[in-house]
């Protein structure tokens, strides 16, 4: 039996890795001022991080339609598969899950078999990697679907904004939660718990909160082989010393992928943002070497496709439907 793995462009895997594993990745939607388009193929995270700077412009996200999904089945099914498990951002933060959902129910549900990931970005992603991997070892559609729950109820994301509005806006914090930082040039720490986003903690200067990045993912990994990866929107440099301090405090990494977020999850963390998504090693030795030139353990990943992100019940529910608006 043949198993084809699907996600949405909010996992923001390696190109190489999506290459290599065959998987089919379904763009949400972004809409800036008088802009609008597919995450990574018309809007990416430079385009949300200047429309974000400028005052009085907005930029919002919906999941890709059912019919998007529908259409990314029936390739992968055309192409030789046989079953298809089809992982996806947390249905806290996102539509996406439910129209891959309802995709399903058009194409056969005993045919496509649909994950909640329960998180975002990478978080999301190990979680793909591990069901292509399961797949691509001669594992069955449910073994592959097990292995995407597995690993990312073995995944923890942390994250600092310099700002809390940006979620605020979206609809992925409340309004209570959103005043922590807003005083003292706090700087919001928080983590992804059972899918939704929630306050960790806060931390005085920008500097101290990568720091204790650093600390929490030193905490989550231990000892053990782990494989890590950094996020950020128009942050480089912040992401650069993250990724320098994380490959000198875990004793046990096996790969780091840095990236640039796309712009439909960008749209809510905000320029400044900076992450790190911490999982168990499941990849095979020198799966993901490093390209040439840079540090063994580091996978750079250029511009990651961006697009709309957020979650709500965008789409008609029928094949070929318009884009709708995500929850706000």
């Amino acid at each position: 039996m043949s198993v084809a793995v699907v996600t949405d462009s909010t996992a923001y895997l390696p190109a190489e890795l999506v290459a290599a594993h065959g998987i089919e990745v379904v763009p949400l939607y972004v809409v800036t001022t008088g802009r609008s388009g597919r995450e990574g193929e018309d809007i990416g995270p430079a385009d949300v991080a200047r429309a974000l700077a400028t005052r009085g412009q907005q930029v919002s996200t919906s999941r890709p339609t059912p019919g998007d999904f529908v259409a990314a089945y029936r390739r992968r099914l055309a192409a030789g598969a046989d079953r298809i498990v089809s992982v996806h951002l947390s249905a806290e933060l996102s539509g996406t899950v439910d129209a891959a959902r309802l995709a399903a129910s058009q194409v056969g549900e005993h045919v496509v078999t649909v994950v909640d990931s329960r998180s975002a970005a990478m978080g999301n992603g190990f979680a793909v990697l591990a069901a292509a991997r399961a797949a691509a070892s001669g594992g069955t559609a449910d073994e592959a679907a097990t292995a995407a729950r597995d690993t990312a109820a073995r995944t923890r994301t942390f994250f600092v904004v310099d700002t809390l509005e940006h979620l605020r806006r979206g609809g992925r914090i409340g309004s209570a939660a959103s005043m922590i930082g807003t005083a003292l040039a706090m700087k919001p720490l928080l983590h992804v718990v059972d899918g939704r986003v929630l306050p960790l903690e806060k931390v005085r200067t920008s500097a101290r909160a990568l720091a204790r990045l650093v600390q929490l993912a030193g905490a989550e990994a231990g000892e053990e082989p782990v494989a890590v990866a950094v996020h950020h929107l128009a942050a480089p440099e912040r992401a650069a010393r993250l990724t320098g301090d994380l490959r000198a405090r875990l004793p046990q990494l096996r790969a780091c992928h840095l990236s640039e977020l796309g712009a439909a999850i960008g749209a809510h963390v905000g320029p400044g943002a900076v992450g790190v998504v911490v999982a168990p090693a499941t990849e095979p030795v020198g799966e993901t070497g490093p390209p040439h030139g840079e540090q063994p353990g580091e996978e750079e990943q250029g511009a990651p496709s961006d697009g709309p992100a957020g979650g709500g019940t965008g789409g008609d529910g029928t094949a070929g439907g318009a884009p709708g608006a995500d929850r706000s």
